[in-house]
């Protein structure tokens, strides 16, 4: 019962869909990585059992070699015995024929009871040696399933990783992405772009302060000039500028000539 236990186990997983298995994982690699163990704990118990069963076969098939040839050895022993009989015979020795007919007659015996145990043991050794051969084939179809899975579980593995490192750069280029206007740079231009309009402001406002300063000056010459005037009339000069006033004053009061 045992053994026909664990021949199932090893028909089920043997026959077991690792894709299926695969898709309906919540946790594919968690799931490959306890589906490895379990294989290889299953394949430890499978080898120690199949191992057992061909030990067992192994001493069933012995015992029989032993009978088929006692069986052979007793049926020697019987035809000598018999030979030696009628030889004896043929002899006159009647007594000692009829002693060696009976020990061809328990040679016999012997001889037959050996072969009725050999026949006895082919057909446990014929089952045996099926139930065998097919937990060996059970076995090694589970050591592929297992190599299957091993190079399974390595290849979603690698490409776990490199999802995962595809993720972690796309969200790096998404983290600098200067067109993001909540990202560090947008705020950082924004900040120059606030502190380069201050500096234009200041500017403007400098030289607007400059171009008062000049037009001061400008008023102040004209005040001049109009004061200068002033004092001109006032002095029997005409309304023209200083200078010119002055000119022609000197013009008027020259030397007049002589009569």
């Amino acid at each position: 019962m045992a053994k026909q236990t664990i021949f199932g186990r090893i028909a089920q997983l043997a026959r077991a869909n690792i894709n299926a298995l695969i898709d309906s994982a919540e946790d594919p690699q968690l799931m490959l990585d306890q589906l490895v163990r379990d294989y290889t704990g299953s394949i430890q118990e499978a080898e120690a059992a199949i191992a057992q069963t061909i030990g067992n076969l192994r001493l069933i098939e012995d015992d029989h070699r032993e009978d088929v040839q006692a069986a052979q050895e007793w049926g020697s022993k019987a035809l000598a015995a018999s030979r030696k009989a009628d030889e004896l015979r043929g002899s006159g020795d009647a007594a000692s024929g009829d002693k060696f007919d009976a020990l061809a007659r328990v040679a016999l015996t012997r001889q037959v009871q050996a072969e009725n145990e050999a026949k006895a043991a082919e057909p446990t050794i014929a089952a045996q040696t099926e139930v065998v051969e097919r937990l060996k084939s059970g076995l090694n179809k589970m050591r592929e399933k297992l190599g299957e899975l091993t190079a399974k579980r390595d290849e979603l593995v690698a490409r776990s990783k490199t999802v995962q490192a595809q993720t972690q750069v796309h969200d790096a280029l998404k983290s600098i992405d200067i067109m993001d206007p909540t990202s560090e740079v947008s705020r950082f231009e924004e900040k120059v772009r606030r502190e380069e309009a201050k500096v234009r402001g200041q500017q403007e406002l400098a030289a607007s302060s400059l171009d008062s300063q000049f037009e001061e000056l400008e008023d102040i010459g004209e005040l001049t000039e109009v004061e200068a005037r002033l004092a001109a009339l006032k002095t029997g000069g005409s309304s023209q500028s200083a200078i010119g006033g002055s000119s022609a004053q000197a013009i008027t009061t020259g030397p007049s000539p002589d009569l």
